[in-house]
């Protein structure tokens, strides 16, 4: 009697188990990542909208502290990143960007700063760069163009913000030069992927913005076409200056993704207005 009653217990122990488990895989929130291949030892991805907690034209996922979104949600979906990609909070960095030039290292330099000097160190930042495993480096876009270069000879990595206004300031060949400057990268050994953004057909812009690209000596015919206004495509104007810098072509992917098109899985600022979530471009050098 006492085995049968032993068994029972145990049944009714395992069952229970069973039910929480279910409930905790039901209720359990992972993000829904769009992943690239750059090479062996090196994570890289651009976030989608599924697989988080934000709510409204934030949801559901965003961990952009900067435009407008609950910061609750932010946390934890946060929280829910770091827990996939296996690293610390402290090592998923995400710049302020305001589309300008400026490119951060991130060194030992870097985590020997208290916190709040790190939170500084990466105001007014488009690019970061580093050479630090496990180190979760990324961009910020919703249509801008997210840049990830991999160098799998020094194993250096940046991640890359460029707007349109970037993009005239040409920093994506600022990027390159930098890792050269500071790694010893050889432009024919890096990996380049542009993620998902605003394409051609979809970035209808002024007379002012097509000036500001001719004016800086951009081929035009290669990077726009007019319609009733004109439209210039971004992420051809970033591969261009890729292999301007050296890149070979056939080391550059480009994303067929249109946030425009696809603001249902990806964050679209024209789409969505810019109270709305944003698409974390990252890249993390894993150990070999």
């Amino acid at each position: 009697m006492e085995n049968r009653h032993n068994n029972q217990k145990n049944c009714t122990f395992a069952t229970e188990i069973l039910a929480l488990s279910a409930t905790m895989m039901f209720t359990m929130i992972v993000p829904e990542l769009h992943y690239y291949h750059l090479g062996d030892g090196v994570t890289a991805f651009s976030t989608t909208r599924q697989g988080g907690y934000s709510q409204g034209n934030y949801g559901q996922f965003n961990i952009n502290c900067y435009c407008g979104d609950d910061k609750e949600g932010i946390q934890k979906n946060r929280e829910a990143l770091c827990q996939l990609l296996a690293i610390a909070d402290d090592h998923l960095l995400m710049p302020h960007q305001v589309h300008l030039t400026k490119i951060a290292q991130i060194d030992d330099a870097f985590f020997a700063l208290p916190a709040d000097e790190r939170h500084q160190a990466l105001e007014g930042v488009d690019a970061l760069m580093t050479n630090i495993e496990g180190v979760c480096i990324g961009v910020s876009t919703a249509d801008c163009i997210p840049v990830l270069l991999y160098d799998p000879v020094q194993r250096a990595a940046c991640a890359i913000h460029a707007g349109w206004r970037g993009t005239v300031k040409r920093i994506t060949e600022q990027a390159v030069a930098q890792m050269t400057a500071v790694y010893g990268t050889r432009p024919a050994d890096i990996i380049a992927q542009i993620g998902p953004s605003i394409h051609l057909d979809s970035f209808e812009v002024g007379d002012e913005v097509y000036e500001a690209f001719q004016q800086e000596g951009f081929d035009m015919q290669a990077i726009s076409k007019k319609k009733e206004k004109w439209h210039i495509d971004l992420p051809e104007c970033n591969r261009l200056q890729l292999i301007a810098k050296g890149i070979p072509a056939d080391h550059i992917a480009v994303s067929s993704i249109c946030t425009y098109q696809q603001a249902d899985r990806f964050f679209s600022a024209r789409r969505l207005g810019i109270n709305s979530g944003r698409i974390f471009t990252s890249i993390i050098l894993r150990q070999k």
